[in-house]
């Protein structure tokens, strides 16, 4: 009996395992990017209970367990201390040229208005990124949203509405479909402190669960690297890309856009899901070009949403001021 429930736990890892390196945009297939973490677990404890059993083909069950673990162990290792990070924490030039930016899944039935707003009141920050705003969001939070000259917003009871607000000197603000279906995304250009111009861009594509390919996820992710791709100007990416860090769309979305992440090297900072530990992943993500200074990358506390906020200060050094002068 033993040898059968080992065996099939073995199997059932090989085959989660393999299932997302077809690249399929089927939901059940490519929603086993996610729990890579609880594989590799799974993995090794079986390989711990087998020891002492006898079991067929031993040898085999032990190098394929090993295999999966260790597998799916460096497509992890990036997000975690031990890894070198891609982004060096450094000190604005001036207290003055900090830009902070937040970005929040507030959770549409989530009814904690004032507990968010105390977060806002107290991280006042300069580029705000809200998620899953319905109307009954977009009425609680229009006294902190008055403070901000620039809001744009699609309100929205299919949990993709979008709010997103800058004081920041603005040259251009546009909500965009650019997967052409219902879920939007945010351009904007906005000038630092320093007088630099720089692109920030805000995500919330759909996830991988029953009813979703991930085919508009992928290509909405796309899109927005290929815009940064395209763009001679410093670029920040936020939002809840309801995808994995590790996952192949965001290592693509990484490459094309030549984007580095705060998290590597500092480990997970799972964002989701905020009321069960043992199911955290980091989802809500955050992204720069090189050209971006980083200050401070934190996760915030839990308001009552499945996700937690992500807080930034960042600086776009001032020789990036001439440049776009040029």
């Amino acid at each position: 009996m033993m040898n059968w429930v080992l065996w099939a736990v073995a199997v059932s890892v090989v085959v989660t395992t393999l299932l997302p390196l077809t690249n399929s945009a089927t939901w059940w297939v490519r929603m086993w990017d996610f729990p890579r973490v609880h594989i590799a677990g799974v993995a090794l404890l079986t390989l711990f209970v087998s020891l002492p059993f006898t079991t067929a083909l031993k040898p085999l069950l032990s190098s394929v367990l090993v295999a999966v673990a260790a597998y799916q162990g460096l497509q992890i290792f990036p997000y975690t201390p031990l890894a070198q990070t891609e982004i060096d924490i450094a000190s604005a030039p001036s207290p003055d040229e900090e830009i902070t930016l937040l970005s929040v899944n507030v959770l549409m039935e989530n009814g904690r208005y004032e507990d968010l707003i105390a977060i806002l009141q107290r991280e006042d920050p300069d580029v705000l990124l809200l998620m899953e705003t319905d109307d009954a969001w977009n009425t609680a939070l229009s006294h902190a949203l008055s403070r901000y000259p620039t809001v744009e917003k699609h309100i929205a009871d299919d949990h993709y509405g979008v709010i997103f607000a800058t004081r920041l000197p603005t040259s251009r603000v546009e909500l965009l479909w650019p997967a052409g279906d219902d879920t939007p995304a945010v351009r904007a250009v906005l000038t630092s402190p320093s007088g630099a111009q720089f692109n920030f861009i805000g995500l919330h594509p759909r996830p991988p669960v029953p009813g979703n390919t991930t085919e508009v996820r992928d290509k909405q992710i796309k899109d927005a690297a290929l815009m940064t791709q395209s763009s001679e100007r410093p670029t920040v990416v936020m939002g809840d890309f309801n995808d994995v860090a590790w996952s192949w769309t965001t290592k693509r979305f990484k490459d094309y856009g030549d984007l580095l992440e705060p998290r590597v090297g500092r480990g997970m900072i799972s964002s989701f899901h905020a009321d069960y530990p043992f199911m955290r992943l980091p989802i809500d993500q955050m992204f720069m070009t090189k050209d971006v200074g980083l200050v401070s990358f934190r996760r915030l506390e839990n308001f009552g949403s499945d996700h937690f906020p992500l807080a930034a200060k960042v600086f776009v050094p001032q020789d990036k001021r001439d440049e776009n002068a040029d």
